[in-house]
Order: C-alpha cells, then sequence, then structure tokens
C-alpha cells in the first residue's frame, strides 16, 4: 500500500463518521469509564416520534407499514438517526448508506401509495447486515485494512461496489431497507469485535464490557435499538454471543436452512464445521418474520447449498399453543420435555449464569413441563475436535489477509500470530470421520432420553449457557466451549434474554473448586461491581433444521419468564 495501514485506517474511519450528518452529532460523548447505561442516554436525543418507531419491535413495524400507517421513509430516517448515534457511543458501523436506504424507502411509499398494498412481508423495515455481505455502492472490509478500496482483498475484479450477496435479492424483494453494516472482528474469529479500522465495539448496557462477535455490531446495534432486526453468521457462536451479551434473540439455523451465497468470509472453502447465516432481534417473532419472509423467496433456486425447505408452521403449531397456558399449568399432553445443562465439565458458569439457569427451570417446571440433567457425550472431546477446521489452513488465509495492508493483529486473534503446520488432506479426511462419529454418538444419546421421559418422546429441547459470563470483558474471551458445540454438531439453537445482573445476588461463591486453572481463571474475571446490571442469557438448542420448533420454543419460554 502507498500509505501505512494506519494512515489508511484512519481515513476509512473518518469516512464512515464524515457520512454522520451535523445535525446528528454527539458534542460530548461519555467517557468510558463512566458506567452509563447509553441505551438510556442515547433517547435525549431522539424526538418522541423518533423514539415510538426506533422501540418498536419489527413485527410492530411492518403492522404499521405495511398498513400505511407509517411510511417506510419515516421509519428509516429514525433508524438512521439512531444508528448514527449509536456508533458515536458504541463503534458499531463498518459502513454508512443511510441516502442510498432513503431514496429506496420513498420508492417504497411511492408504490404503496400507487397499489395500495406493501411490496412484501417486510415492506418498509429497516435491517442492519453484518460486514460479510456484499452491497452496491459501498465496500466490505470485513474489518480488514488491506481491503479498503478492493473486492476482498483483490482489486481490478469488476465487483468492487457494484456485487450483491443473495440474501440482498430476497431481502429487497421482501420490502426491506438497507441501509448499514456492521463491525466484526477482523478475522471474524474471536467473541469480542475489535479490528484497527473503528477500534473496539461496546456493549450499550455497559460499555465496560464486549458486544460479543463476531456479529458484534449488529449485536451492539440492535441492543441500542439501532436496528430493529439485522443479519449476521456463526460458526463458533457468533450470532448468539452478541444477541446474549446485548439482551436479543438470536437465531443460529442449521447449514443449508438460508442462503449464504455471495458472502465474504475467513478460511472459504473449509466445509466441516460451515458458518451460517441468520437473525438477531428484540423478539423472537421478529426473527420468525424475517425468516419467513426469506423462505417465501425460494432460496434453494438461488444457492445450491440451500435445501428446499420451505416455512413449516405445523413445526410450530404444538409449541405456540402453549402460549396460551402462561400463568397456568400446561395440561399434561402438551408438556415438553427439557434437558439443562448445569456446566460442560470443563469450565464453570458464573453465578449470573447459574442464576438464569436455576430461574428457567423453576419456572418451566412451575408450567408443568419435565426437566433433566443433560449428560451427554463429552463435550471437550466434541469441541476439541470441532476446533481443527478453524486451523486446517495453519492461519495461512487470515495471515496473507493481514499482510495486504502489514496491519498489526488484535490480541483476540493472536492464535493466527505465528505459523502453524497446515493440515493434509488425509488429516482432514480423518477429521471429518471424527466429527461424523461424534455427531452420531450424540444423536443416540439425544434419542435414548426418550426412556427418561413421560411424555415417551426423547427430550424436545436443551436449555444451557452459551458463554461462562453473562459477556466477556475486554481481551478475556478465552473460552468459547458453551457455544461451539452446537456449530460441531450443527443444531439449531436460539439465544434468549433472562435476566440481569445483580451484584447483590450473583456473588463470588467462596467454596469454589475449579477443575483446572483456566476454570479458576474464568471465575477470577468475574466481578460483580463491574458486571452489575449486564445482560443474563442463556440458549435453547434443537436438533438440526429445527428451526421453527424452537423459535417458538424460546417466544414461549421468553414470555414464561417475562422476556
Amino acid at each position: 500500500m502507498t500509505t501505512s495501514w494506519k494512515d489508511a485506517a484512519a481515513k476509512k474511519r473518518e469516512a464512515i463518521s464524515a457520512l454522520i450528518p451535523a445535525e446528528w452529532r454527539i458534542d460530548n460523548v461519555p467517557s468510558v469509564k463512566e458506567q452509563v447505561d447509553v441505551t438510556d442516554y442515547i433517547k435525549q436525543y431522539l424526538s418522541r416520534e423518533e423514539l415510538g418507531i426506533t422501540e418498536s419491535s419489527a413485527d410492530q413495524i411492518v403492522e404499521k407499514t405495511t398498513s400505511g400507517a407509517w411510511s417506510a421513509e419515516k421509519v428509516t430516517r429514525a433508524f438512521c438517526h439512531r444508528a448514527a448515534l449509536a456508533h458515536q457511543l458504541l463503534h458499531c458501523l463498518h459502513e454508512v448508506f443511510f441516502d442510498a436506504a432513503i431514496a429506496d424507502a420513498k420508492k417504497l411509499d411511492a408504490y404503496f401509495a400507487k397499489h395500495k398494498e406493501p411490496v412484501g412481508p417486510l415492506h418498509g423495515l429497516p435491517i442492519s447486515l453484518k460486514d460479510q455481505f456484499h452491497v452496491k455502492g459501498v465496500e466490505t472490509t470485513m474489518g480488514y485494512v488491506g481491503w479498503i478500496d478492493t473486492f476482498e482483498g483483490k482489486k481490478g475484479t469488476g465487483k468492487e461496489r457494484v456485487f450483491e450477496s443473495e440474501m440482498l435479492r430476497e431481502l429487497r424483494a421482501s420490502g426491506a431497507v438497507l441501509y448499514c453494516k456492521t463491525s466484526v472482528p477482523h478475522t471474524l474469529m474471536a467473541g469480542e469485535t475489535v479490528n484497527n479500522i473503528i477500534g473496539y465495539t461496546l456493549n450499550p448496557k455497559n460499555r465496560n464490557l464486549s458486544s460479543g462477535g463476531s456479529s458484534g455490531g449488529e449485536g451492539a446495534l440492535i441492543g441500542i435499538r439501532g436496528s430493529p432486526v439485522g443479519f449476521g453468521t456463526d460458526i463458533g457462536g457468533s450470532i448468539r454471543v452478541p444477541a446474549a451479551f446485548n439482551g436479543l434473540y438470536g437465531l443460529r439455523p442449521s447449514t443449508g436452512r438460508l442462503p449464504y451465497e455471495g458472502m465474504s468470509n475467513s478460511m472459504d472453502g473449509q466445509n466441516t464445521v460451515l458458518s451460517v447465516v441468520g437473525p438477531l432481534g428484540t423478539t423472537a417473532s421478529s426473527l420468525r418474520l424475517v425468516t419467513k419472509a426469506l423462505l417465501s423467496q425460494q432460496p434453494w433456486l438461488y444457492d445450491p447449498l440451500v435445501h428446499e425447505i420451505p416455512w413449516r408452521s405445523a413445526e410450530e403449531e404444538h409449541i405456540q399453543q402453549l402460549l396460551q397456558f402462561v400463568g397456568e399449568s400446561v395440561p399434561k399432553e402438551k408438556r415438553l420435555a427439557f434437558g439443562i445443562i448445569h456446566t460442560d465439565g470443563v469450565v464453570t458458569p458464573t453465578a449470573p449464569i447459574r442464576r438464569a439457569i436455576k430461574l428457567v427451570t423453576k419456572a418451566l417446571e412451575a408450567a408443568g413441563h419435565e426437566i433433566t440433567t443433560w449428560s451427554p457425550p463429552s463435550h471437550r472431546v466434541l469441541n476439541d475436535t470441532g476446533f481443527r477446521p478453524w486451523v486446517f489452513d495453519g492461519g495461512r488465509n487470515v495471515r496473507d489477509a493481514f499482510a495486504l495492508s502489514g496491519e498489526q493483529m488484535a490480541t483476540q486473534v493472536s492464535l493466527y500470530q505465528n505459523e502453524m503446520k497446515e493440515f493434509t488432506a488425509t488429516e482432514i479426511a480423518e477429521t471429518n470421520v471424527a466429527m461424523r462419529g461424534l455427531r452420531k454418538e450424540y444423536m443416540e444419546y439425544w434419542n435414548s432420553t426418550a426412556k427418561e421421559t413421560s411424555t415417551g418422546r426423547p427430550v424436545d429441547a436443551v436449555i444451557s449457557p452459551l458463554a461462562p459470563w453473562p459477556a466477556a470483558r475486554e481481551a478475556k474471551y478465552k473460552y468459547y466451549g458453551y457455544s461451539t458445540w452446537v456449530n460441531a454438531l450443527d443444531y439449531t439453537a436460539v439465544a434468549f434474554p433472562v435476566t440481569n445482573v445483580d451484584k447483590s445476588i450473583d456473588v463470588k461463591s467462596s467454596d469454589f473448586k475449579p477443575v483446572d486453572e483456566k476454570d479458576q481463571e474464568i471465575q477470577d474475571d468475574y466481578d460483580p461491581e463491574i458486571y452489575d446490571g449486564a445482560h443474563v442469557s442463556l440458549q435453547i438448542v434443537g436438533r438440526r433444521l429445527q428451526e421453527e420448533k424452537i423459535l417458538a420454543v424460546a417466544e414461549y419460554v421468553g414470555k414464561l419468564i417475562g422476556k
């Protein structure tokens, strides 16, 4: 590059800021050292009408836009304003294209005025996108300085700023308005979001904590209500972790359910444990809305890896019937069976996570559902095997991306700093065989739970931690096992909010006995004073391709616990 990587990063960072209108600038951003909940702080800069719009869920918004009660332009402007404020407080945006979004919204309004009907089920709904999606008119850096002014690090491809990922065609056809792309950790392979372009993405509830990763910009933006719903990706927890850290719902579908065609990625071509795309939002019904809309566009006709599985209403109807019994015991014939993971035997969850598990367990038992302790095959073995694909190429792909600019690698991804041995074709094949065996073993265990339940069915879903703590502190995300086991098995999972940290209740255990040094280190990183008020979330896990069912279960459990 003709300039230093620091100069190139600064120029890009300033270009993003320059796209924020002067009237939307915050003069005195509060210091991060102040433990300010900026989800409340941001409200002073918004009108009453903007607050009403931006604090509505995606499904509430489309009720208004598809009926003509709210114009697409009004809704889009409100979210552009809040997103601009969010970036100044949290460093969560990589690309801003507000003008293009407003122009698209005006076209939607013109269509509605002429035809007296919406373009589609997402008519006028603003949707944010993780910076893996290619969008016409803007670039994709994926957090790499060396990708600035290129197409995935290459120049002269003819795709720069004109190519779009497949899912965008489907979102636009459904009437969605696209207006920004959100921050990621360079490499994508981290549970915190940091890169040399925009710095560290902060948690809006508590800026001393991480927003999660790798869809951390999505988590932060939606968490502060700068977006009603957005799309991220997940290869080791990258949708569910940001959703959990920011008090949101996040769907990790199984591979092949939603289209990934035409998106940028790290280590593209690694097929043992695939990254998947899925939504994050403030409600389970928001996730259902956008997932159904995408499937109505028949993505299997445009992405060869998508299964031809339309939305299956029958799969969720039984669960949705349970909503009528919230507040009372469920009839015996409608009850569900849940497996509960209290610990994976490798790292012990901290006090707030343990309390969340107890809260959910108690609520399910009070409603009459069946609870059993989940005692599956070793998660340590499963995760150790599932981790291998992340280093199949010895880190060459990500090191090559850093070499384009010579930029420094963040501590959070220092795993890739040094040369590692590349796996041979034989070793990759052996890993695939091992993974197949582990998936079969886990499937048989799940099947065997039918003998333990009064329903006569195997356990319907598993309640599990997503991380040992409510959110990671900077450079302290040191254990991924509670999220990656789901990816290794390719199971469907939904993150959901449970409660908030209460420093008077969620105290450190005085008699804790660690499994090993790492277990002790994780416990030591939890400080009730720092974490006070932070979101506490869990995940509901189902078998492969059970998106309809597990979303319905998440919605039911959320209403059962008042979330």
